[in-house]
């Protein structure tokens, strides 16, 4: 068993090529042991999947449906502006990110206690199992069993006791309201739009007596598409303890007259436990502008904010 330790995560949420050379620097004068990035890079964005993978930082990243947006559907491919014959970009972002990668895979980081797993990559979300073609030839995978059974295989191999879900959509069971973490807000409005293979895989993991202090993800924007008067729900705790982390503050760096912003959530766990997370927005001098508190656990209570 791997001793935990206090250790301090970034989450990068979905990028959308919001990514410049000052987010390297930021995260290092943030002091992170690990990043975690949840996916959508961009549109098959390459050159940001080459930056984010010379990052000189731990890190694990899994890919969303945007990093295969001319690949895996048939009006992407109609849309698509490379050589399908002469270049596959879908590739290149897997080569390039290699062990980072943990789509359907792990990575271990015993100098820290945790090992990260990975959810069903390019996921869209939803509980309707789409784009088989695509999953079968890049994964073998064709059904939401075979994608739990592949994820919770994982898990299963992880050398830490503490395992951290990272996945671009999020699992469902947190809710079905449109402002819920992984709610559809888009019409019809309400009903959950999370990865039931996701959910399922936890399960499997939990059972096995694996400890998962934090499940994270992107996909589902804060900003809600049906309303400006409210943000959808950043954050959900289990009966388990579990901390369900949405990190997709988008878009992720905000220019002003004045200044630039750029966002990362931020995840303090103890000792395999999260004891508090925020969404933090830097300035161009890397000091912290605005603080906001999404979760923080007392002795009384764990709840978001």
């Amino acid at each position: 068993m791997n001793k935990a330790k206090s250790i301090k995560i970034a989450v990068v949420g979905d990028v959308h090529d919001h990514w410049e050379a000052e987010d390297g620097e930021a995260l290092k004068h943030l002091g992170v042991d690990l990043v975690l990035f949840v996916g959508d890079f961009g549109n098959e964005s390459v050159d940001v999947v080459r930056a984010i993978a010379q990052l000189d930082i731990p890190k694990a990243a899994v890919f969303g449906n945007h990093d295969a947006w001319y690949t895996a559907t048939e009006w992407g491919r109609s849309q698509c502006p490379y050589d399908r014959q002469k270049e596959n970009w879908v590739k290149q972002q897997l080569d390039l990110m290699g062990e980072a990668h943990v789509g359907y895979s792990k990575r271990d980081f015993p100098e820290l206690g945790v090992t990260v797993v990975g959810s069903r990559p390019f996921t869209w979300g939803g509980s309707e199992w789409k784009y088989n073609d695509f999953y079968s030839e890049w994964f073998g995978v064709e059904s939401f069993e075979e994608s739990a059974r592949r994820i919770a295989g994982a898990a299963a191999d992880a050398d830490c006791e503490n395992v951290i879900f990272l996945g671009h959509t999020g699992p469902t069971g947190l809710g079905e309201a449109p402002g819920d973490p992984c709610g559809r807000d888009w019409k019809p409005l309400g009903g959950d739009w999370g990865d039931p293979d996701f959910a399922e895989a936890i399960d499997r993991t939990r059972g096995s007596g694996k400890h998962v202090p934090l499940v994270t993800f992107g996909h589902m924007h804060h900003k809600l598409r049906h309303t400006k008067h409210e943000l959808r729900k950043s954050c959900f705790v289990s009966g388990e303890g579990t901390v369900y982390l949405n990190a997709a503050s988008v878009p992720r760096i905000a220019e002003t007259e004045r200044s630039k912003l750029r966002n990362f959530s931020i995840v303090l766990l103890e000792n395999g436990t999260v004891s508090e997370a925020s969404l933090v927005w830097l300035g161009e001098d890397f000091a912290v502008v605005l603080e906001q508190i999404l979760y923080r656990q007392t002795e009384s209570a764990t709840a978001c904010s």
